[in-house]
């Protein structure tokens, strides 16, 4: 499966990002993706970076977006993970699926801390869809930060685990950045699981778009702080000597639970 992430500036203004998200979509099926992901609220900004608060987007305007997305899906039959805000009985930061010819799906985010708890309810899914053939796990931001989340991915069985983020800083935090590539390292590596991962970029980015192997190693990643689409063709592979032992050792540590 050839994986796309399209890591930009995302801002409070719904149309400039879904022109840009909709481009980036286009550029993507013309280099043969099957898939491609958005970062954490891309289609409507973060509140309060982007907007003062949850209940200052456009809720009406959003179905006709993800019909043209839907459209765009159908056409090109690429499958597409975007965030955004979403009203749903309650505010909620959503993780869109969008696959071709199917009704769209969704995840919405759990681990919920300052701004996220002070614009969002707590979702209630766990986040695992299929998509062309493969288990994927699905994450956004926070969520990273704790293994237990991606304990669970590890406990289904998932093919592949997908971060999206909306971690951005007012400075330029590499420290930061580093904390959340390790972490991410560390989630592939311990749940013997592939990651691919994607940021917004502005202020400054504090998480990296890449793909991470199974064995923690990271095969490709995007240029930090720039406009990037990035491609990593994916495939299921068997596992390694490492990869083995550390399963074994993992399924053993769930039977003592």
């Amino acid at each position: 499966m050839r994986l796309a992430a399209y890591q930009f500036a995302v801002c409070g203004d719904l149309q400039k990002n879904t022109e840009k998200i909709k481009a980036a979509i286009e550029k993507a099926a013309a280099e043969k993706a099957d898939f491609i992901a958005f970062p954490e609220c891309a289609l409507s900004g973060y509140p309060p970076t982007d907007l003062a608060s949850s209940k200052d987007f456009d809720y009406k305007a959003l179905p006709a977006v993800l019909n043209e997305l839907q459209e765009l899906s159908d056409k090109h039959n690429i499958t597409v993970l975007i965030g955004s805000i979403a009203f749903d009985k309650k505010y909620v930061n959503r993780a869109f699926l969008i696959a071709p010819k199917r009704d769209i799906r969704h995840y919405d985010k759990r681990a919920l801390y300052g701004y996220d708890s002070d614009n969002f309810e707590r979702g209630n899914t766990d986040g695992i869809f299929e998509i062309n053939g493969l288990k994927v796990g699905v994450r956004i931001c926070f969520e990273a930060r704790f293994p237990e989340y991606f304990r669970e991915l590890y406990k289904a069985n998932t093919d592949l685990d997908i971060v999206i983020f909306y971690a951005v800083s007012d400075f330029d935090d590499k420290e930061k950045y580093d904390v959340l590539r390790s972490h991410l390292i560390s989630r592939a590596a311990e749940n013997v699981t592939p990651i691919f991962a994607v940021d917004a970029i502005t202020p400054f980015q504090s998480a990296p778009t890449c793909f991470i192997n199974a064995s923690g190693r990271v095969l490709k990643e995007a240029e930090r702080n720039k406009e990037e689409l990035l491609f990593y063709d994916f495939e299921k592979s068997d596992l390694n000597f490492g990869e083995i032992g550390r399963k074994r050792e993992s399924d053993r540590l769930l039977t003592l639970e």
